[in-house]
C-alpha cells in the first residue's frame, strides 16, 4: 500500500496519542493530527481499514540490551537470557516480555539484541488497538525510529515543554538515538539530567570524549544551547520534521518489531475471503476427484491397449509364422504389402474379390475342406486343392461356383481311402468378359 497510517501511543490511557497518514512513494504526508486519549482511537477506525498500520511505542517502556551470549543456538540463547539479566530488572521475569532483534553481531562481540518490555504494557497497547478494530502490523519502539548516525545522536522533542500546563510526562519527551541499538525516550527533566551528567564514556559510545558528541537535532531541544558549550555538546541543527514524519521516512530501516511470539499478528481474512476460500476448496476437491476418475479410465484404457495389441501381435504371428521381428507400430503396413501382393483390396478381380465369391460355396458345402489354395495374378486364376467324404460334395460344390457367376473347371479326383481329393480351378466370368472387351477393341 502506498498510504501508511502511523500511530504513537502513549504509556497511560490518558497520554495523547499522534497519527499521521504518510505516502510512502510521493514521501509526503497526507494528513496528520493528534488525539486527547486512547479512548478516543475510534475515530482512526475508519482511516485504518485502507491502509496499512505501523505503530510506534515509547522507549521509555522498552529496554534495549545488548549481550554477549556463550551460544550458538537461538533456542539456548533465548532460553538464557531472561536469567542473565534477572538482577538488572525491577520486575520477576515471568511478568516481562522478551523481544529479540535480528542483527549481525557487533565489533565489540554481542551477539544477542533484546527488547525488554511490561507483558501487562503489551496487552494495554493491543487491547486499546482491538478496541479502535485497529490492527497493527508492526510494533515498534520509537528510539528505533529515529535516523541512525554512526557514533553520533539523534534526537527530536515531541512536544514542547510548558510548565504551566497539567501535561503527563510522556507529553513532555525528547527521543533519543545514541546508536544502532541503543537509545532512550525521556522526560525533560531526566534530559536536563543527561545533559549535565552524561560520562566520558556513556553507553553505545565506547571510546568518546564528552566533546567529541555531536547531537542531531531535528527540533528545538530544551537546555541545549545553555549547556552546550559547558559541556561539550556539539549540535547539528537538522531540518525540523514532525515527530512521526521523521519516524515514518526512518522506520523501514529496523525490521524489529514487538509482535513476535505470544503476540505475533494472526492474519484475519474478511466474511468474503473466507466464502470464496470455501468455493475455492471445493473446486479443488471436485477438480482432484475428477483428475482422479480420468486418471483411472486412463490406466483403463493403457491397459485395455496393451492386451489388445497383445492379441493382434498373436493373430498375427498365426497368419504369418515365419515372421520375425513384429512391431505393433509395422503391422499395418505389413499388412498393406501382404494384400498388395495378393492383388489389393481395390481389385476386384484380385485374390480377396475371388475369395468372398467362393466363400457361399463353401458354405453351402461345409463337408468339402480346402487344403490349399493358389491365386495366379497373371491369369486371375485361383486353384483349390481340397477334400471330402464322397464325390458329391465335388459336384455340389462346382454348382454353387456356377451358381456364383465363377466359371469353374474341375480336375482329377483320386479316392484316398475313405476320403476322396480333387481340384478346382475358378475364374470370374466378369474378368472373361473385361479380357475378351479388351481384345475386341484391339
Amino acid at each position: 500500500m502506498a498510504e501508511i497510517l502511523y500511530l504513537r501511543l502513549g504509556s497511560q490511557i490518558q497520554d495523547k496519542i499522534s497519527w499521521l497518514i504518510f505516502n510512502t512513494v510521493e514521501q509526503e504526508i497526507i494528513a496528520s493530527g493528534e488525539l486527547a486519549n486512547a479512548e478516543q482511537l475510534t475515530d482512526l477506525t475508519d482511516k485504518a481499514q485502507q491502509r496499512l498500520v505501523k505503530v510506534f511505542v515509547p522507549g521509555c517502556d522498552v529496554l534495549l540490551k545488548r549481550l554477549v551470549v556463550p551460544t550458538k543456538t537461538q533456542r539456548a540463547m533465548r532460553s538464557a537470557v531472561p536469567y542473565m539479566l534477572e538482577d538488572e530488572l525491577a520486575q520477576d521475569v515471568e511478568q516481562l516480555f522478551f523481544a529479540y532483534a535480528n542483527i549481525a553481531e557487533s565489533e565489540e562481540g554481542h551477539n544477542c539484541f533484546v527488547a525488554v518490555t511490561q507483558r501487562a504494557q503489551m496487552l494495554l497497547w493491543q487491547t486499546w488497538l482491538a478496541d479502535a478494530n485497529i490492527q497493527a502490523k508492526t510494533l515498534q519502539p520509537d528510539v528505533l525510529a529515529m535516523p541512525y548516525v554512526d557514533k553520533q545522536w539523534s534526537a527530536i522533542a515531541l512536544h514542547p515543554t510548558d510548565a504551566s500546563t497539567n501535561a503527563s510526562i510522556s507529553q513532555n519527551q525528547i527521543v533519543v538515538r545514541l546508536g544502532e541499538w541503543q537509545g532512550f525516550t525521556l522526560d525533560s527533566e531526566a534530559w536536563q539530567f543527561i545533559l549535565n551528567n552524561f560520562s566520558t564514556e556513556p553507553s553505545g559510545t565506547s571510546g568518546q570524549e564528552q566533546n567529541d558528541i555531536v547531537i542531531n537535532a531535528y527540533s528545538d531541544l530544551p537546555n541545549l544551547n545553555e549547556t552546550s558549550s559547558s559541556n561539550g555538546f556539539t549540535t547539528v541543527k537538522a531540518e525540523e520534521e514532525l515527530p512521526l514524519a521523521l519516524f515514518a521516512q526512518h522506520c523501514h530501516h529496523s525490521n524489529f518489531n514487538l509482535l513476535q511470539g505470544e503476540f505475533k499478528v494472526k492474519e484475519h481474512r474478511s466474511k468474503n475471503v473466507k466464502n470464496w476460500l470455501w468455493v475455492a476448496g471445493i473446486a479443488v476437491c471436485a477438480l482432484l476427484l475428477n483428475v482422479s476418475y480420468k486418471s483411472a479410465q486412463l490406466w483403463q484404457l493403457s491397459a485395455q491397449k496393451t492386451q489388445v495389441e497383445a492379441q493382434i501381435i498373436a493373430h498375427y504371428k498365426k497368419a504369418f509364422p515365419s515372421a520375425k521381428k513384429i512391431r505393433i507400430g509395422t503391422i499395418k503396413s505389413q499388412l498393406n504389402r501382404k494384400i498388395a501382393q495378393l492383388g489389393g483390396v481395390s481389385d476386384q478381380a484380385g485374390f480377396l474379390a475371388m475369395l468372398s465369391k467362393v466363400q457361399p460355396a463353401f458354405a453351402k458345402v461345409p463337408e468339402l475342406k480346402p487344403e490349399s489354395l493358389k491365386f495366379d495374378g497373371k491369369r486371375q486364376e485361383l486353384r483349390i486343392q481340397a477334400i471330402a467324404d464322397n464325390y458329391q460334395h465335388f459336384e455340389r460344390f462346382k454348382a454353387a461356383l456356377n451358381s456364383a457367376n465363377l466359371t469353374v473347371k474341375q480336375g482329377a479326383q483320386n479316392n484316398q481311402g475313405e476320403q476322396v481329393t480333387g481340384s478346382f480351378s475358378i475364374v470370374s466370368n466378369q474378368n472373361k468378359t473385361s479380357s475378351t472387351s479388351r481384345k475386341g477393341g484391339s
